[in-house]
């Protein structure tokens, strides 16, 4: 073989690993999407959990009737903003 023949060759070799390697990186990174969108509906669903649960704990206080002057202010701030929230939506229904 030719010293041309021996180049070509190993050029052809190189080239072959390298498209190896960038088909599986390319896998590689498919697989990782694939995770990324796993993890973010994971952490959608964990939000949502974690707002449950607040509620929740919200709702026992509230059925316990222990409180203390903050959260006695802060439950009538909340009821204060749904009712003119309400307020609003009805102004908006009766125009």
């Amino acid at each position: 073989m030719s010293d041309l023949d021996v180049h070509i060759k190993r050029i052809q070799e190189k080239l072959e690993r390298l498209l190896k390697q960038y088909n599986d990186l390319q896998k590689e990174n498919n697989l990782l999407k694939k995770e990324i969108e796993r993890a973010s509906r994971q952490a959608a669903v964990n939000q949502q959990t974690i707002e449950t649960l607040k509620q929740q704990v919200e709702v026992l206080k509230i059925s316990s009737g222990n409180w203390d002057e903050n959260d006695k202010e802060e439950f009538e701030k909340r009821i204060n903003r749904y009712i003119k929230e309400i307020d609003k939506c009805i102004a908006l229904l009766s125009e």
